[in-house]
């Protein structure tokens, strides 16, 4: 799949998280349930949600990563049980949409890798991920990826 990547600057996005320092292997038996926490508390009514599902990773090394899995919210707030505020970064990003299973979102982080190693850009060890609406059809499903960048 072709991707549009493209530079920006971005504000803040509040979020409602779980906070968990995983084994890269564990990211995909560990994410949902996690996310699952967070909706605990939306539907609980602690929680409003006020956007799209968002997972932040941050201190990222070669064998583990900080993930922060949560929902879009509007303003900060009090931790409830384990879910607590958090905030994507704002500066300059790289960026693209993937659009297709989830299963294939490295096409997406290969993209941005290349354009960075095209451009000579170093990527920051924060990234996120933000997931569209939900569509039966993972063939269109749509995730944006977003990489900060360090400064030049």
């Amino acid at each position: 799949m072709p991707y549009d990547v493209r530079t920006q600057s971005v504000p803040v996005r509040h979020l409602a998280v779980v906070q968990r320092r995983l084994r890269w292997s564990e990211l995909g038996s560990k994410l949902i349930p996690l996310l699952d926490r967070v909706y605990v508390q939306v539907r609980a009514g602690k929680i409003v949600q006020t956007g799209h599902n968002v997972f932040l990773y941050t201190d990222a090394t070669k064998d583990s990563v900080t993930a922060e899995i949560g929902v879009e919210v509007s303003v900060p707030f009090e931790t409830v049980d384990d879910v607590v505020y958090s905030s994507t970064p704002s500066g300059e990003v790289v960026s693209t949409l993937h659009v297709g299973p989830y299963s294939a979102l490295s096409g997406a982080y290969d993209a941005l890798a290349q354009w960075c190693k095209e451009h000579n850009r170093l990527r920051a060890k924060t990234f996120w991920e933000v997931y569209g609406d939900w569509n039966e059809d993972p063939a269109k499903l749509e995730t944006e990826v977003f990489y900060l960048l360090e400064s030049p």
